[in-house]
């Protein structure tokens, strides 16, 4: 990475329903838990910005059958403010959640610089109207809202919807295939679709050439990537929402992320779910952090 690199702090978690052992969900404590194992320091960032979440609630409105719609909506048009007045093409950006719902923030900003294109590496779709998610949780549905599907009030703020194309969007790596109707959704849209036995089958560094080649022919202003932390196997990485057993190593992560990182159209990366409540001991957190860095600065070990 030979850009200059700014960090974005979204600690937002109303996008997430609480365990019933949780006061709240932990994934606000990302960025300070990053910070603890020196990622800030190493990445060296020339810039941090830092937005707080709003108190934690679980308030379902009946209009739009989602939870914690409003303070979200609230939380993205401040989050895409702060992306908008530091944005630098000539910077490359990583995003910090929180989690998931932070993308629509970050799709709100991407809509008013210009088309932008939208890597989705993630353990689920999140592609699914709110009358398919038994919690009500926007971080459940991030992927249909900034695609268009789901209440207006989500997916058409400040008279943008789409915020992204569905023929911009690879939506890369979920497992959870056991649902049917789960799963139908994404197969019925334009979204291009691989599950984590069809990106094995097309490998890696080739399902992302594939997207680059989809930016270059759409003629794309750019793209961004979604980097959910549950696409790693639950054997290193456990600390997240939604365990699933299967999922890619951190050698598949570095052949999906380096082509992307080293094209000059990606303007950044945002890292969403990892929960620090379950890595209290930091088994698995030191592993990731050193990997995440090395693919980023594009070393070797």
């Amino acid at each position: 990475m030979k850009r200059d690199i700014n960090i974005f702090e979204f600690p937002l978690n109303l996008g997430l329903i609480k365990k019933q052992h949780e006061i709240e969900p932990g994934v606000k404590k990302l960025p300070d838990w990053l910070r603890a194992f020196d990622f800030h320091k190493r990445i060296d960032p020339k810039n941090i910005f830092r937005l707080e979440s709003p108190p934690y609630a679980m308030d379902f409105d009946e209009e739009t059958q989602v939870k914690n719609p409003h303070q979200i909506i609230e939380y993205a048009k401040k989050q895409s403010e702060i992306i908008l007045k530091n944005f630098d093409k000539n910077i490359f950006n990583i995003i910090i959640g929180g989690d998931c719902s932070i993308l629509i923030g970050n799709a709100i900003a991407l809509k008013k610089l210009g088309n932008f294109g939208l890597f989705y590496l993630d353990g689920h779709t999140d592609y699914i109207p709110p009358q398919l998610s038994p919690s009500g949780g926007i971080a459940g549905m991030d992927l249909a809202i900034v695609s268009g599907l789901g209440h207006e009030k989500l997916t058409n703020i400040d008279h943008l919807k789409p915020y992204f194309l569905e023929e911009n969007i690879f939506c890369v790596g979920n497992a959870e295939m056991d649902d049917e109707e789960y799963v139908e959704q994404i197969i019925h849209s334009k979204i291009h679709y691989f599950d984590l036995e069809n990106l094995r089958k097309n490998g890696f560094r080739k399902t992302s050439e594939d997207f680059l080649q989809m930016i270059h022919h759409n003629n794309l202003d750019g793209f961004l990537i979604h980097f959910d932390v549950d696409i790693l196997t639950d054997e290193i990485m456990p600390a997240v929402d939604s365990r699933m057993e299967e999922g890619i190593d951190y050698s598949d992560l570095k052949e999906i992320l380096q082509p992307l990182l080293n094209n000059e159209k990606c303007c950044g990366i945002e890292i969403t779910i990892l929960d620090p409540d379950y890595d209290e001991d930091g088994i698995y957190s030191p592993a990731f952090v050193e990997n995440l860095i090395q693919i980023i600065k594009n070393k070797e070990e």
